[in-house]
């Protein structure tokens, strides 16, 4: 009997000074998801598929097929994640705290081959969540 080798998770948590309903807002609005994620045509229903796009050079198209799996109002939203034969699921939970609230992703399902799209997640989602905070830091 062989084993499966484990699936590999990328999760990136820090405390931000805001409250839930405000990162909430910067996790589920269209316009303030393009100023830290991509463009999409997203929407907070559980069952509605969307789609993230970014044109990052003339010559890169990326593509990111979604479908919302869970979401909890100012508290978890949660999505896949398929693209460039990645297929995972991305979560993000909310947890106030006394200076703000602690928002944890996390980007679960990358397969052992998959080792340049897990180190690209990686890298890319501190750079999505810095960017993330800097857009909540902006909400009235």
């Amino acid at each position: 009997m062989t084993e499966t080798p484990p699936i590999r998770t990328v999760v990136i948590e820090r405390e931000v000074a805001a409250p839930p309903e405000k990162i909430w807002r910067a996790l589920t609005q269209q316009h303030l998801i393009e100023e830290w994620l991509m463009k999409s045509d997203f929407t907070p229903v559980k069952g509605r598929k969307f789609t993230f796009r970014n044109q990052p050079r003339p010559d890169v198209s990326v593509v990111v097929d979604c479908e919302v799996l869970h979401v909890e109002p100012n508290r978890t939203l949660s999505y896949s994640w398929e693209a460039f034969g990645l297929e995972s699921v991305v979560t993000f939970t909310l947890e106030p705290t006394p200076a703000g609230t602690v928002i944890r992703m996390e980007q679960t399902g990358f397969r052992p081959d998959q080792d340049l799209a897990f180190r690209g997640a990686r890298a890319s989602w501190k750079q999505f969540m810095a960017a993330l905070e800097k857009v909540v830091a902006d909400l009235d």
